[in-house]
């Protein structure tokens, strides 16, 4: 069983930048693909980033490919959302995920653990 918490949400302005964190425990870290979702009210939970074992190849929404990036320290248990020149519509809680799956998945249903959520704001 693993155990998933994020942090580093925040209020940004537009074009600003945020660092998530997502500390694993539990399990064995290096073993599982991580993601991470966002859910805006009243929406559906998007697919936003997922990282393989390694740490290697990295997979990203479209609306966010160039301006975000996953990464992975595999010796700290942790995954990372770099987010720069945020928009006021990405505002949403985002959520870590682990997946049990052999290659990274943008289907939620596919990722097996999650976290509570850390929330982001960004106004204009």
């Amino acid at each position: 069983q693993v155990q998933v918490v994020e942090s580093g949400g925040g209020l940004v302005q537009a074009g600003g930048s945020l660092r998530l964190s997502c500390a694993a425990s539990g399990g064995t870290f290096s073993s599982y693909i991580m993601g991470w979702f966002r859910q805006a009210p009243g929406k559906e939970r998007d697919f936003v980033a997922a990282i393989t074992w390694t740490g290697r190849r990295p997979y990203y929404a479209d609306s966010v490919k160039g301006r975000f990036t996953i990464s992975r320290d595999n010796a700290n248990n942790t995954v990372y959302l770099q987010m720069n020149n945020l928009k006021a519509e990405e505002t949403a809680v985002y959520f870590c995920a682990a997946s049990r799956q052999a290659a990274p998945s943008t289907y939620r249903a596919l990722y097996n653990y999650w976290g509570q959520g850390t929330q982001v704001t960004v106004y204009s």
